[in-house]
Formats: structure tokens, C-alpha cells, sequence
């Protein structure tokens, strides 16, 4: 799977998630500086997933002049986000099957939620 980390996606995870095959950029690293805005459009460029713990990419994949089509986000939220907490979120999202592009999906302790991209 393609995927992008935001900036704030631990280290550990982009790393696990890069050695179980997939194709993971990582903002902090690849794409330093570039806005939530212009991550977003090169996930769709690329049509890479977006994973985040920001709920920030909700409101600009909704507000996006096009809808998501190639891409999607994977909102990750918990509470404290730490690695333990964390990590049964990401074998969750990586062992799930389903179809993240066109979605913008949340991750909870309580399971995964996905909502269509559309336009408004």
C-alpha cells in the first residue's frame, strides 16, 4: 500500500510499516516544511493514504475543491497517543481490508469508521 505519515506519525510505526512491504513516505523526513494542504494534494497526486493522529486533515479533506478519489485519510485517535496505545490502532489499520481511497476514516480503540469524501 502507498502511503504518507504526517509529521507527527511516531517513527516506529512508518519504520514497521516500511518493513512490512509498504511504500511509506514520511513528512518529517521526505517532505519537510510542506503544509497539511499540500501533503494532502500529494497523496492524491500519488494516491497515497494520509495517516495522522491531526484531526486538522479531516477538515481540509473535507473543504478540498475536489474530492478525494486516489486517496484517503487514516485518523488515528487515542488517548495518550503512546506507542503501547497506539500500536493495536496501526495492526488494525494494516491488517484491515477494506478500501481507504475516496474515505476519510477514523481509528479508535473501539474500531474504525469510515466516512465518503464528498463534495459538499
Amino acid at each position: 500500500m502507498r502511503l504518507l505519515a504526517d509529521e507527527n506519525f511516531p517513527k516506529p510505526f512508518v519504520e514497521a510499516l516500511r518493513a512490512g512491504g509498504h511504500d511509506v513516505l514520511w513528512a518529517r523526513t521526505d517532505l519537510a516544511r510542506a503544509s497539511d494542504v499540500a501533503l494532502l494534494d500529494l497523496a492524491e497526486s500519488e494516491a497515497r493514504i494520509t495517516l495522522t493522529l491531526d484531526k486538522d486533515f479531516w477538515q481540509i479533506a473535507v473543504q478540498r475543491r475536489s474530492q478525494l478519489a486516489q486517496s484517503g485519510v487514516v485518523l488515528f485517535r487515542i488517548r495518550p497517543a503512546t506507542p503501547e496505545n497506539l500500536a493495536p490502532l496501526v495492526r488494525a489499520f494494516d491488517k484491515a481490508d477494506t478500501t481507504w481511497a475516496g474515505h476519510i476514516s477514523i481509528i479508535t480503540a473501539d474500531g474504525i469508521q469510515m466516512v465518503t469524501a464528498r463534495k459538499r
